[in-house]
């Protein structure tokens, strides 16, 4: 590849340029944010709302949505403590609350396809409920994973180290690994982006659209649970309040990273991008001791202009 293939090939890939440029505007505005120490806290930090984004990123190729992921991370979340607290083996324990992410997320895309339900309704609905079941299974109090060696081993999940990198970060390039494979190099990911391109002709065309659903819900639901394992095993407990507005990050992420809220376009390398730039932009405002009040502000304002850009996007096609 030529320098000026290569450079027009860049230029084109416009999630890419705005994390090159909030990077290079953040580290000259503060010289810790290019410490190695920091980067390494940017990428254990996007490692969660990425883990999240990769299963909205499916939700939303076909041209659905998943705003249950918050609640989900946080009820499989309370369970994975309750278990871990109690002695169960880890291995069951993350077994566990993923079946069970699985399960809602399957839940979730049986209300789309069998109740026919639009997937913003389906979703909220679950929101609510798995609100209000944590709030009953923790009785409003954090559930500590308790000073087991049961919980010392899960406590690594979310806080340990491999080496200088921190084990969050090697399962997030798991996952994208795997989502990346499923979507470019199998059949379930060409059903994907042919539902969410045109879901009547994919029907025409003999393809069962229902259960591509179905098991796109269930993806969205498996990663919401891992990312509750990371969050649970990091914190060493789990919050009742976990994971309340993690849906806003990962569809920030997912539509900064290219992938067309109408379905049908996007990559996992877009979301990747995406979920970095969302990191990179809280990381900035930290360090530069910005209330958090206003760091929501910032965030609404750059889905705006994300979601603003992608419709004008697919007006102009």
């Amino acid at each position: 590849m030529t320098m000026n293939k290569f450079i027009d090939k860049l230029l084109k890939n416009k999630p890419l340029i705005v994390l090159i440029i909030t990077s290079v505007v953040v580290a000259v505005l503060n010289p810790r944010f290019s410490t190695w120490g920091n980067i390494l806290t940017i990428l254990r930090q996007t490692s969660i709302n990425a883990v999240i984004a990769t299963g909205m990123t499916f939700a939303i190729l076909i041209g659905g949505i998943d705003l249950s992921v918050g609640s989900v991370l946080g009820f499989c979340g309370a369970i994975a403590a309750t278990m871990i607290a109690s002695g169960t083996n880890v291995f069951i324990v993350v077994i566990t609350a993923l079946l069970l992410g699985t399960a809602i997320g399957f839940l979730n895309g049986t209300l789309v396809t069998a109740g026919r339900l639009q997937p913003f309704i389906a979703t909220l609905g679950t929101v609510t409920l798995l609100r209000g079941i944590i709030m009953v299974f923790t009785q409003g109090r954090p559930i500590s994973t308790g000073n087991i060696d049961a919980s010392a081993f899960f406590g690594k999940i979310g806080g340990g180290f491999i080496g200088p990198i921190p084990v969050p970060v090697y399962i997030m390039l798991l996952v994208f690994i795997a989502a990346y494979y499923i979507l470019n190099h199998t059949r379930i990911g060409r059903y994907i982006y042919a539902s969410g391109s045109n879901e009547e002709a994919t029907i025409y065309s003999g393809i069962n659209t229902n259960k591509v659903k179905l098991f796109v819900y269930s993806v969205s639901g498996m990663m919401a649970a891992l990312a509750g394992i990371l969050v649970t095993a990091r914190l060493g407990s789990a919050q009742p309040n976990a994971g309340v507005g993690y849906e806003l990050d990962a569809i920030a992420a997912v539509v900064l990273g290219g992938t067309s809220m109408a379905g049908g376009i996007g990559t996992i390398a877009g979301t990747a991008i995406g979920a970095l730039i969302i990191g990179v932009l809280n990381n900035a405002l930290n360090l530069m001791q910005v209330s958090s009040y206003y760091q929501d502000v910032a965030k609404g304002i750059v889905i705006l202009i994300a979601v603003l850009l992608d419709r004008k996007h697919k007006l102009s096609r």
